[in-house]
């Protein structure tokens, strides 16, 4: 049956676009024949004979041979070219059909084999014009852009699986030992087990947020937006569980009082939060994490940085992705999805920006992130 699947594709389009570009040639080659001839045997003979009026035959017998001549040859030559001509069009004409019907063949029964999830199938090179150059260049990169999702999805569902065990497994026991009596019904108990249901929360939620940013399919709404007012928001919400965990959070004093991007206020709230979490998260009590914003030329700049173990050079861009987990020593509570940073990433680069990070700068240094958003000049341009 998948046989007949991949070959239906290709017959539909043999059967239907070859067919009906070849009946349309052969329309307009046999409409321009059949004018050519009509015209021909309308007008050619009036005017052969009033030119052998005019050029004075010697006498009636002698014009009739040769209007006769001229009918006969006429009647045969004007047939004969036009059968000619009607193959030689024909000929042609499928020449450049099947040139142009074949990569829509190909790309047909490679976007079956696509829809089908029978793998990744090859996409034809159309060189018949810069129209087919595009499709075939397009289609290929929708290929592309499908087998990443793919192979992305089956990645973090891969991942999520595993994530998922922890969590569950505790529940499982804590339950089970409640059950049977051996975990005593306390609060720490119960405490617990409510840490356990928050994380699982917290996965499916940033699972969400990962999956839509892997598709592009984030909800931005794009606006004029201070950074030093939202890095100053951030810094509040923050302060609360740091300053439990011993930690200091300030805002550096920025050299400008605005520095303005076109961006979603609450995507940048999400993103400076997620740093900052992951900052506090990596930092030892009695630590301290800055924050820093400045407006270059072209470019804001914002920097987190706090005075933790810091990131090894080799882990600078691991950091990033799903569910990474660098040394447990550098992390202080053990909590978090392990998607905060692939998340922040995901929207910095949706809005245009990029998110670096960076090892110790110094003895007393710790991880250093820089968020750069293009700038936004609010004046109008003159």
């Amino acid at each position: 049956m998948s046989t007949a699947r991949a070959r239906g594709p290709r017959r539909r389009v043999r059967d239907g676009l070859a067919a009906r570009l070849m009946l349309a040639q052969f329309l307009v080659i046999t409409a321009g024949a059949v004018t050519l001839l009509g015209t021909a045997f309308l007008v050619a003979p009036g005017l052969f004979s009033d030119h052998l009026a005019r050029a004075g035959a010697p006498d009636e017998e002698t014009l009739d041979h040769v209007r006769s001549a001229f009918t006969d040859a006429l009647g045969i030559a004007l047939p004969v070219g036009a059968l000619m001509a009607l193959a030689a069009a024909g000929l042609v004409s499928w020449v450049l059909v099947r040139r142009l019907v074949r990569p829509i063949e190909q790309l047909a029964v490679s976007a079956d084999t696509i829809a089908t999830g029978r793998g990744e199938a090859p996409v034809p090179v159309a060189a018949f014009s810069s129209e087919m150059r595009q499709l075939s260049d397009s289609f290929e990169h929708m290929a592309r852009r499908l087998a990443d999702v793919d192979s992305g999805r089956a990645r973090l569902l891969a991942d999520l699986a595993h994530e998922l065990r922890t969590p569950l497994a505790t529940l499982q026991a804590y339950l089970q030992g409640m059950q049977d009596g051996v975990v005593p019904l306390t609060d720490e108990s119960w405490e617990t087990a409510q840490q356990q249901v928050d994380r699982l929360r917290r996965l499916s939620s940033d699972v969400r947020e990962v999956a839509a940013a892997q598709e592009h399919a984030l909800d931005l709404r794009r606006e004029p937006l201070d950074m030093v007012g939202s890095a100053a928001s951030a810094v509040a919400l923050a302060e609360p569980r740091a300053t439990a965990a011993g930690i200091t959070v300030k805002l550096v004093p920025p050299p400008v009082a605005t520095a303005e991007v076109l961006a979603d206020r609450d995507r940048i709230g999400q993103v400076l939060g997620n740093l900052l979490d992951n900052a506090v998260r990596h930092t030892p009590p009695g630590g301290r994490v800055d924050v820093g914003v400045a407006r270059g030329d072209d470019q804001v700049t914002v920097t987190v940085t706090d005075t933790g173990p810091g990131v090894p050079a080799d882990q600078r861009e691991a950091i990033f992705d799903r569910f990474h987990r660098g040394d447990p020593s550098r992390t202080a509570d053990g909590s978090g999805s392990g998607l905060g940073l692939t998340i922040a990433r995901a929207i910095v680069v949706e809005l245009g920006g990029r998110l670096e990070a960076s090892g110790p700068q110094g003895p007393a240094d710790g991880a250093r992130f820089v968020v750069r958003l293009p700038a936004h000049d609010p004046r109008p341009a003159s």
